[in-house]
């Protein structure tokens, strides 16, 4: 996930317990599209920081729709997008999104979660779209990338997971108002609190660590 090394992802919003990218991370069956995984997403991910969208090519227009309204709660996604400037989600995306960053020279295989093998038959090319927490200020920029170099430094990543997220064999969900701690630092000392919701690590972070 090269991706990850420049918006330090908080969450996956469109996974499977085989190719997740995050210990957080929202399966088919949890239904990030629903009002209430929406809001325990925006319970456990402080405003300010990013989520991962990789949605399927065929249904992009809901997962649209679900960036613009985390954005509005102030969390910003990056999607990966079919390339397609002709269909109704693309301009939607564009009265929000901050930057859309085409992949040029080659198109990106995906891989089939089961066996981890790379899957032909992408007949078109893909871009990101970055949705700002912050809104947008000003009109897209248009900026490019190209596939082996994404491909590259994804890999670098996927061979160290340690760099993706912390490596831990309990996962803690965030709180709205702790920010995170840098590594650098040492954590400060736990505060006895009331909780702020009833949400438990097993509701939405997965212990999957495969990546």
């Amino acid at each position: 996930m090269a991706m990850d090394r420049e918006f330090d992802f908080c969450g996956d919003m469109c996974a499977d317990d085989g190719n997740a990218k995050h210990p957080l991370y929202i399966t088919e069956a949890d239904d990030a599209l629903t009002t209430a995984t929406i809001e325990r997403v925006v319970s456990l991910i402080p405003s300010g920081n990013y989520v991962w969208i990789n949605p399927p090519y065929s249904n992009t227009p809901p997962w649209v729709a679900l960036a613009i309204q985390l954005q509005e709660r102030g969390i910003g996604s990056v999607m990966l997008a079919m390339d397609d400037s002709s269909v109704g989600w693309y301009w939607d995306a564009l009265q929000r999104c901050n930057e859309i960053r085409e992949v040029v020279k080659g198109r990106i295989a995906f891989v089939n979660s089961e066996t981890g093998l790379p899957v032909s038959g992408n007949n078109k090319g893909s871009k990101f779209l970055m949705f700002d927490p912050y809104g947008r200020q000003s009109p897209p920029r248009r900026t490019y990338i190209e596939r082996d170099q994404l491909m590259q430094g994804g890999g670098e990543l996927m061979q160290r997971p340690d760099l993706l997220f912390p490596q831990s064999s309990e996962q803690v969900p965030l709180s709205p108002d702790i920010e995170p701690v840098s590594p650098e630092l040492p954590a400060p000392a736990p505060v006895e609190s009331e909780p702020k919701n009833e949400f438990t690590p097993d509701d939405l972070h997965h212990n999957n660590t495969g990546y």
